[in-house]
């Protein structure tokens, strides 16, 4: 299980570590020149004598332009600490490996990444001895994706939009585009990248979205993850009473994903999900709201019922 959101930023550049290439190429303009191998290198930087110091994630890259060491910092605030501490890192694991080390800060936050991406100076005013310019990806530059179509194009990228961006008034309709995309995949893959969003999702009410779309999703059923949602369900369930509380648990599932998506729900529709006493009912009908377009789609199988409201 990924237990925390600065570790699940970085353990999706080690499920696919091309997606930092492919962002220093594509959303920050960087010629990196085209991979021809990756390998994980340990984070360790503690030399023999001094301080611990710790990179977040280390990558070598092979090219046929040479090798790169790609240097991965994840930032969630200003850390004056890290201006002293980056130029070092880069110093070090150039005279331990020589071959050019590159910083890529990866963070959640627009006012972190202004900050993040000022130069760093050492030396004199004017006359610095050494420069270090971080590059770095965020929430200002790196492609919010809430199409599905888009997201199927490359589903790392997907994922990292649904990080970066997953505090921003879009969440919803970049969670659900995520959904979508992780069908396109294989299981082991997209329940790894359930757990990476997951452990992201800062925010009560994006996670509590993403949630409720999982629960729509065969495979995630089967990740330790779903366990612990499980879990969740049924301590509450135990509470309220075990079948009263899963129909409760459905029933609003079905109306908040139809809010989230932007579509109005009447207070009839509103009784008449909440009033189901059938637990596959209850399903189906959450199962139709994430494409549902209007209301009626929820109850398209219902032919001769006309969904309007009591005089």
């Amino acid at each position: 299980m990924v237990s925390s959101s600065h570790e699940a930023l970085h353990r999706i550049f080690q499920k696919d570590p091309a997606l930092l290439t492919r962002a220093l190429q594509q959303v920050l303009n960087v010629p990196f020149p085209e991979p021809l191998e990756f390998a994980a290198m340990n984070v360790d930087l503690t030399e023999v004598e001094p301080v611990e110091r710790r990179v977040d994630t280390l990558v070598r890259v092979r090219t046929d332009q040479g090798e790169y060491l790609l240097v991965v910092e994840s930032q969630r605030r200003k850390d004056e600490a890290k201006r002293g501490s980056w130029p070092y890192y880069l110093s070090y694991l150039y005279e331990k490996f020589r071959c050019e080390p590159v910083l890529i800060v990866i963070t959640q936050s627009s006012a972190t990444a202004a900050w993040a991406a000022e130069p760093i100076h050492r030396g004199l005013p004017g006359r610095p001895s050494m420069t270090v310019r971080p590059l770095v990806l965020g929430p200002h530059n790196v492609p919010l994706i809430a199409d599905a179509r888009e997201a199927e194009r490359d589903v790392s990228l997907a994922v990292l939009s649904a990080m970066t961006h997953g505090s921003g008034p879009r969440v919803a309709a970049i969670l659900e585009s995520l959904v979508a995309a992780l069908r396109t995949i294989d299981a082991e893959s997209a329940a790894a990248f359930v757990q990476f969003v997951d452990s992201c999702l800062d925010d009560p009410r994006a996670k509590e979205i993403w949630r409720d779309l999982m629960a729509a999703v065969q495979y995630f059923w089967r990740h330790p993850l779903a366990e612990q949602v499980r879990e969740e369900g049924r301590e509450e369930g135990r509470e309220q009473g075990r079948e009263e509380g899963r129909l409760e648990a459905q029933a609003e599932m079905t109306l908040r994903i139809l809010e989230w998506r932007g579509i109005r729900v009447p207070d009839f529709v509103r009784e008449r999900v909440r009033g189901c006493t059938d637990l596959r009912q209850l399903e189906l009908w959450a199962r139709r709201a994430l494409h549902a377009s209007d209301v009626a789609e929820l109850f398209d199988d219902e032919r001769g019922t006309q969904l309007t409201e009591a005089p």
